[in-house]
């Protein structure tokens, strides 16, 4: 369908954007669980495969939201293609206004995800106030880069990265960077280097099999409590979005010095263009909103 072509290429240009995650929009656009569920049926696929199980594997495989992924996959193959240019060109240029647009992008999807959320209760709050608390610090630490990475460690990032890519508030490229291991990918991309990026995509397969899997059971059966953790992430990750001092180039926070007047319209622009933006799926947003008060 070319709706999810489109929602794919919105999740895209999303992961494009340091701090920023394609689950932020997945969320938005009311398909987050959806997607969640569809990628640990296909973790579940593999894991028939390797297990020498053809007949279960195809089973599963068939079962697997094809109409619904494939498009998705497109869309987001499309905005890398032809999002990362711009973006990089903007961020470069004109880090403050951008992270700005960013920055009202990420409060709006929180207050999306807020309407969505059934019990606001103590016990919710505690767990997104935590959460928040705990991305915020986590986030503003920058790990040096790491000195001749061996192939656990690409293992690992790769295992750790794609986690952090299908989380709401969390970016997959920022984890690298504070783990010391982009720099490192980017050589290996550079160079050619099978072996090593073999190891990492296997190990974003491996994390991304059994952390679907988990997140999928949480959803199911502590809803209100993961998704006050999903809130919980995107409000820590604003830390990442700061404008001041240099926009997404640095985690140290500064008092909003230079532009405010601009910075400050575009973060509401784009904070009401979110609830613009969440019309695209009506009927999954409200299904899920009387599913949380249930």
């Amino acid at each position: 369908m070319p709706i999810h072509v489109v929602r794919g290429f919105l999740m895209g240009a999303a992961d494009i954007i340091p701090g920023v995650s394609g689950g932020t929009v997945a969320l938005i656009l009311g398909i987050y669980e959806r997607l969640v569920s569809n990628i640990r049926i296909g973790a579940g696929s593999l894991s028939r495969l390797v297990r020498g199980d053809v007949k279960g594997f195809w089973k599963s495989f068939t079962s697997i939201e094809w109409a619904f992924l494939g498009p998705l996959v497109i869309g987001i193959g499309l905005a890398v293609i032809l999002m990362a240019t711009p973006i990089t060109w903007l961020l470069e240029h004109h880090p403050r206004p951008t992270a700005g647009v960013f920055f009202g992008l990420i409060a709006g999807s929180i207050a999306i995800a807020w309407q969505l959320l059934g019990q606001r209760d103590v016990v919710r709050a505690m767990v997104m106030a935590a959460t928040a608390v705990a991305a915020f610090f986590i986030l503003g630490l920058r790990g040096g880069e790491v000195g001749d990475p061996s192939s656990l460690l690409f293992f690992g990032a790769g295992a750790l990265a794609i986690c952090a890519m299908i989380l709401p508030g969390v970016s997959g490229s920022f984890i690298l960077l504070m783990i010391g291991m982009y720099q490192p990918l980017l050589e290996a991309v550079h160079d050619r280097s099978i072996a090593t990026l073999l190891t990492f995509i296997i190990g974003a397969v491996v994390g991304l099999a059994m952390f679907s899997t988990l997140l999928n059971w949480l959803l199911d059966n502590h809803h209100d409590t993961m998704l006050a953790g999903l809130i919980g992430l995107m409000i820590g990750s604003l830390r990442v979005l700061w404008p001041w001092p240099d926009g997404t180039e640095s985690t140290v926070l500064g008092a909003p010095d230079t532009q405010v007047g601009l910075i400050a319209g575009l973060a509401v622009i784009s904070f009401l263009a979110v609830f613009s933006l969440a019309k695209l799926s009506p009927g999954e947003t409200k299904m899920r909103a009387g599913a949380n008060a249930r």
